[in-house]
């Protein structure tokens, strides 16, 4: 017997960072307003797309911008959960110094700026952060140096800012999705090898969805998980434990 878990984040404000795109981030912003939560969403371009548009209040930031981040935090009153979901990757690409560099700096650096910013927003509402990290935190990456290493960062950051700030009552924590259909797998995925050796090593027997991570994310954001702090979770159909 199957039982659904309802989760009700009525008055919660939640902020999902680089959810745009669609994907993972619009997934997660999806899943916590039909859990009845406010939500906002950001993005790097001038408008997310055209399916998000007039859906989500929507605030365009550059991760890498650290004043646009400060003045973005200054002008939000109150702050529940922060999601931080924005990244970039480019497969074969990433062994150029400055490409590295810029992965670097949108998933890693751009992580750590929205987290501090918004800390005390956090401490306020004893609220819960949570990171969006990669299997590829443990596994290496041969077409993604940058994006593996990224990811290994946000992991482990999750891990140190869950001990630094557990004392303010902010929960942090991170989710490793493992092989999801996104705009940023396309380029992968159009490579008919990668997508068998994928699906055979994978138990469940198929790439994920962006809708897959969803759930995990609304736990971890809920009081069901309040005793969870540190963690990094893997959602990727067993991929991991193979």
């Amino acid at each position: 017997m199957r039982t659904e878990v309802e989760f009700n984040f009525s008055d919660r404000e939640v902020l999902v960072i680089g959810a745009s795109r669609g994907g993972i981030g619009s997934a997660i912003a999806r899943g916590f307003a039909d859990a009845k939560a406010d939500v906002a969403i950001t993005g790097i371009e001038s408008e997310p797309i055209a399916a998000l548009q007039g859906i989500y209040k929507y605030l365009r930031l550059d991760v890498t911008d650290h004043d646009a981040i400060l003045r973005l935090a200054a002008a939000t009153k109150k702050l529940d959960v922060l999601v931080n979901c924005a990244a970039i990757t480019s497969r074969g690409e990433e062994m150029d110094p400055g490409f590295f560099s810029h992965v670097l700096d949108v998933n890693l650096q751009g992580t750590f700026r929205t987290a501090k910013a918004f800390r005390e927003h956090l401490a306020d509402s004893r609220g819960s952060l949570i990171n969006i990290a990669s299997m590829y935190a443990t596994f290496g990456s041969p077409k993604n140096p940058a994006y593996g290493a990224s990811k290994a960062g946000v992991a482990q950051l999750t891990k140190s800012l869950a001990i630094a700030w557990a004392s303010d009552g902010i929960r942090v924590n991170s989710i490793a999705p493992g092989f999801i259909v996104t705009e940023q797998s396309a380029k992968s995925r159009l490579d008919p090898a990668h997508v068998s050796a994928v699906e055979s090593r994978t138990p469940l027997g198929r790439w994920g969805l962006p809708e897959d991570i969803v759930g995990t994310v609304l736990f971890l954001a809920s009081s069901s998980a309040g005793f969870i702090t540190g963690a990094c979770i893997p959602v990727d159909g067993g991929y991991s434990v193979v």
